[in-house]
């Protein structure tokens, strides 16, 4: 009988314990369906009419204003290329060396020759000397002096021309040194050790980027909008640095084939920058005064287009917009929002229409 008793009261006990579990869970229940569901965190800023530039943007590319192709002046056997393809090279340096051994030679007998009309034109100036006295004294005639003065002055023309030859030479001797003639990088070696080169062979060509030039084709329909002048930004892959020029020439005439105008402009003392790489050009067309700007991250893409997202009672609510210039890291909008609306900027990718936001901080992000 006493069994029976415990039995019944543990059975009572574990009823109850487990109707108060079950009203905690249906409590809980009731409390999470209050809450809804959680705010999605995000920054926002006020939207704000800013001047901006009207620019157009191309790419095109890049040309190397100064790559002579190096070639010999002389004909001679190549001793030696001192520089290899991609080494850069400084201004004046020793690239290659030529056999001087025949202009050597050469010179050794042009000397030896001047050496001989030296001593002929020294002894005919004696010779003068006696005859002009010889003629004071009457024991000669007058044109045997001629005669001897006339001497002197053919070896005087003919000590005059060995000397250009020693001269000729010598400069042709000094060819068979060749130095670099800029600064810039070897591209190509075209000949090696031992052979044989005759005058204008081409030797080692270099590529050099102190005056580059861009050629950046625009579409024809802003062509009566660019000048000469005008301000240009370049920027290219090699470099982070962008370059401001200006608008040197334009070529007259559209091109056929893709229908744009080439418009062209100069590049100075930029060692990143590569002649035959890309460049992408931005010509500033003018300025507008007033419009409504905001970052790029503001403007999402979803089913019924680009749109930005209001802040409303702590909510996102969809706007649909139409957009305009884009300049760093700003798009313009030109329809669908006014100028000190509050808008979702950081986490705008995450948000649909009527999401419940909360910002991050109690300040608008500017």
């Amino acid at each position: 009988m006493q069994k029976n008793t415990q039995l019944i009261l543990l059975t009572l006990l574990i009823t109850l314990f487990a109707g108060c579990g079950n009203k905690d869970k249906a409590a809980d229940a009731k409390a999470n369906e209050k809450k809804g569901p959680k705010p999605t965190l995000v920054t926002v800023t006020k939207v704000k009419n800013t001047p901006i530039e009207i620019t157009e943007s191309a790419v095109g590319s890049i040309e190397g204003l100064i790559d002579p192709t190096i070639a010999a002046e002389v004909a001679a056997r190549v001793i030696k290329v001192h520089v290899s393809p991609g080494q850069r090279v400084k201004q004046g340096e020793l690239i290659a060396t030529l056999d001087a051994t025949d202009y050597t030679l050469q010179r050794n007998e042009a000397q030896a020759e001047v050496a001989r009309i030296e001593a002929l034109l020294e002894n005919q100036t004696k010779i003068v000397t006696r005859s002009q006295a010889l003629v004071n004294k009457n024991f000669i005639s007058q044109n045997a002096l001629d005669t001897d003065l006339a001497q002197k002055n053919v070896l005087k023309e003919q000590l005059a021309g060995a000397k250009a030859r020693v001269d000729t030479i010598n400069h042709s001797s000094s060819k068979t040194r060749i130095y670099a003639p800029t600064d810039g990088v070897v591209e190509k070696k075209i000949v090696d050790t031992g052979e044989f080169v005759k005058v204008g062979d081409p030797l080692l060509q270099i590529i050099s980027n102190k005056r580059l030039r861009a050629h950046i084709p625009f579409p024809e329909r802003i062509s009566n909008q660019l000048k000469p002048g005008m301000k240009v930004r370049l920027s290219t892959p090699t470099s982070t640095k962008v370059v401001e020029s200006m608008i040197r020439e334009l070529k007259p005439m559209i091109t056929e084939s893709n229908r744009s105008i080439d418009v062209i402009a100069d590049i100075t003392d930029e060692s990143d920058w590569q002649p035959g790489a890309s460049v992408t050009g931005t010509v500033v067309i003018g300025e507008q005064p007033s419009a409504l700007m905001v970052p790029e991250q503001s403007v999402v893409l979803r089913p019924a287009g680009e749109v930005v997202y209001l802040v409303k009672d702590n909510k996102a609510r969809q706007a649909i917009v139409k957009t305009g210039q884009h300049q760093k890291g700003l798009v313009e909008i030109t329809e669908g929002i006014h100028a000190g609306d509050t808008i979702v900027m950081d986490g705008a990718g995450f948000l649909t229409d009527q999401t419940p936001i909360q910002t991050t901080s109690n300040h608008i992000a500017q």
